[in-house]
């Protein structure tokens, strides 16, 4: 990934939207990693809270659309032209569930931190939540591969429709 590529990604290319969701999960992750360092060093000021802000808000919202995004549209798009890829979705789909729960865990810290910033957080639920994601994106991403050698590109148009109307207000 270059941090100076400016051009973005829309949903008419909806696998290069769902690696640039990776990539901010990515970048979370590593601000997840970094925080007991950072406040052991720092303390618990505003720097903390808005990034633990903007996690929060990405994980309430964002990620979950992106799970639907892949097992309502992705995933069963992919079983049609890859079919090759079926224990690894499956694997995947499990995976979500753990990831989602690791979320709440991980968010229910972050709202202890917000309540009292002399809390510590506890860094087996930080790592679980990190380590989570990286095994969970290291089995995705060849599937995103497969998914451009395999699946006709206007059938991605028409995901990318399917997830951009996910994201628009009701």
């Amino acid at each position: 990934m270059n941090p100076f590529e400016t051009q973005s990604v829309t949903f008419a290319e909806p696998i290069e939207m769902l690696y640039a969701c990776h990539g901010k999960v990515r970048r979370f992750c590593s601000q997840i990693d970094m925080l007991p360092g950072y406040i052991a060093e720092h303390g618990c000021g505003e720097v903390v809270l808005q990034a633990v802000k903007q996690i929060s808000q990405y994980f309430n919202v964002a990620a979950p659309l992106h799970h639907e995004d892949e097992e309502e549209d992705f995933f069963p798009l992919l079983l049609q032209y890859a079919p090759q890829a079926k224990e690894s979705i499956d694997e995947l789909l499990r995976q979500h569930q753990g990831l989602h729960d690791n979320w709440q865990a991980l968010y229910q810290e972050f709202l202890k931190l917000e309540n009292n910033p002399q809390y510590t957080l506890p860094t087996e639920v930080l790592k679980r939540f990190v380590n989570g994601y990286a095994v969970h994106l290291a089995i995705e991403e060849p599937l995103f591969e497969l998914g451009k050698q395999h699946v006709p590109s206007e059938k991605l148009t028409e995901i990318g429709k399917i997830m951009a109307q996910r994201r628009r207000p009701k």
